[in-house]
This record gives structure tokens, sequence and C-alpha cells, in this order.
């Protein structure tokens, strides 16, 4: 059994879906294992991952614009205030995706779906530096 790190760093242009997908990818066959598993994890509170639909980009769109719609950015109710109003809403987006996703690699390949994609989701206004740790195990 084997073991391979690596940290992606991912620039965002403010809120939205980043395709990580091919630098993963890039990641798993560089480490030349043929069964284990990959797991992906934001070392953020206020961005998250999501595997999904990679072909029409009107998903992606919709998704963000669902968050909006009921993850409210009315700074009068929350307490944590002192980052920005953007701030606490991103907690909360970021408290109903995920931080850490787990994808299966079989026969040397990853286990994603044909339209599926791995995406960093963008939650705060501002350009940020996201980091992605990526930990492969596996033979």
């Amino acid at each position: 059994m084997r073991q391979v790190f690596d940290t992606l760093k991912i620039k965002t242009g403010g809120p939205g879906l980043y395709d990580i997908t091919a630098q993963a990818a890039h990641f798993v066959h560089a480490a030349k294992m043929t069964d284990g598993l990959l797991t992906c994890f934001i070392r953020h509170t206020s961005a998250s991952l999501l595997i999904q639909e990679n072909a029409d980009p009107d998903v992606l769109g919709d998704l963000e614009t669902f968050m909006r719609r009921i993850v409210s950015r009315d700074h009068s109710l929350y307490r944590h205030t002192t980052e920005g109003p953007d701030d606490m809403p991103s907690h909360i987006r970021s408290a109903l995706t995920q931080t850490s996703l787990s994808i299966p690699l079989h026969d040397g390949a990853w286990a994603l779906g044909t339209w599926q994609g791995l995406y960093v989701f963008e939650h705060r206004d501002a350009p940020h530096l996201r980091e992605i740790m990526l930990h492969l195990i596996g033979e």
C-alpha cells in the first residue's frame, strides 16, 4: 500500500464553481496506482468542494443562483460580521455543501462518471487563493 499527497492552489475570482478536474486527474495519473481512493480536502471554511455536472455550464450557474436565493446576504441576520457582509453567508454555504470528497480509483482510472467534474465552489465575493489537499492511497 502506498500513499501520495499534493496540494492544489486554485485562484478564484468571486462566487461560482471552478473546475479542478484536470489538475486532480493529472495528480492521479502521475501517481501510477491501479486501485485506491483519492481524498480531496479544501482547507477553508468559506469555500467547498463539489462533484457536479460538467457538460452544461447552465447547471453551475443555476447552483450559484440557488445558493444566493437560499442563503441571505442580509448582514442584519448574523452576529459574525467582522470579515465583511459575505463572510457569514459563505460559512453557511460551505456548511451546506462539502469540504472533503472521496473518489475511488479502479484499474488505473478514477471513477468519476461520464458527466461528472470536480469543482471548488467559491462563496466569497473577493478573489482568493484556495488550497485543496489531495491524498491518494492504494497500490
